[in-house]
């Protein structure tokens, strides 16, 4: 008991240096489901900042809101809060209803960030690997924010991390195409039922589908491994789709790292990521001339 108090009395010093202690498992649905809770970090003295929403990744399966890192201290040195959302999951609930989850998550963002010292009108949302579909897809659809009453103008940043599934279709095609060509057995939960398990569907949760001139798409920089096909094809592929309807977007390649270490690195001060990052989010929320 000695023990567990005084780690505690160190996470908790830990919070203090780095801003306020962060307030977690707030509910963003009225008697919700368990996993209907954010976690929000704010600076001390928090005052209409900028802020980052992110998604956490696990297959659309699994994760949690506290796999965030050091993502938390960071952001909060560069003055923006920090939320991280839950959402329930894959096959309790279909892909449109666990993308409805994140909506309203993000629409209980925009109403009440106020109180908690950030500013409703700059909102940079961001995830990795399955979080990186689903915060392109709310960046580029934007039925499931109109729903929740958030106009994309107040989305100033979206930041995909390392995500395969910006355009379905073609990455369900290259998976059983390969596995076809090597004799190996079709995935039993792939792409292909995660997402319904039908053509239309499939189109209908890409993002490059939805990317269109004068929607107010905010401004993209997609993160991804560099030596892994699958996600460098994706990635490259949306940052054409973005570039062609006039959406700002930088498509970059961090080198010698993996699907996880990308994630897990973003803050370290001299990750190419993480300074790739830091600059497009200081040109997001800098002030027009």
């Amino acid at each position: 008991m000695r023990t567990f108090i005084l780690t505690l009395a160190l996470l908790q010093f830990a919070s203090l240096a780095q801003g306020q202690l962060p307030k977690t498992n707030v509910p963003y649905v009225e008697n919700g489901h368990e996993r209907h809770v954010l976690d929000i970090y704010s600076p001390a003295g928090a005052k209409n900042l900028p802020v980052v929403f992110w998604i956490h990744g696990g297959g659309w399966q699994g994760g949690d809101k506290s796999d965030v890192q050091i993502k938390p201290k960071i952001f909060n040195e560069q003055g923006l809060v920090f939320v991280s959302t839950n959402y329930r999951l894959l096959p309790h609930v279909d892909m449109s209803t666990l993308i409805g989850d994140v909506a309203k998550s993000l629409g209980w963002v925009h109403k009440n960030i106020a109180a908690h010292g950030g500013d409703p009108q700059r909102i940079l949302v961001m995830g990795h690997s399955a979080g990186a579909q689903l915060a392109a897809i709310l960046c580029t659809d934007d039925r499931y924010l109109k729903t929740e009453g958030v106009p994309f103008t107040v989305l100033k940043g979206c930041v995909p991390v390392d995500g395969d599934t910006y355009d379905i279709p073609a990455i369900i095609t290259t998976v059983e195409m390969r596995n076809l060509a090597h004799g190996l057995a079709m995935p039993e939960y792939g792409h292909r039922v995660k997402f319904g398990n039908d053509p239309k569907k499939h189109l209908d949760f890409s993002a490059v589908t939805h990317v269109a001139k004068g929607k107010n798409i905010p401004p993209f920089l997609i993160l991804h491994v560099a030596g892994h096909p699958d996600v460098s094809s994706q990635a490259r592929r949306f940052g054409q789709v973005l570039e062609k309807a006039e959406v700002p977007v930088t498509v970059f390649g961090a080198k010698e790292t993996t699907h996880n270490k990308l994630n897990a690195d973003l803050g370290l001060p001299e990750d190419a990521a993480t300074k790739e990052l830091l600059r497009f989010v200081e040109k997001c929320i800098a002030p027009k001339p």
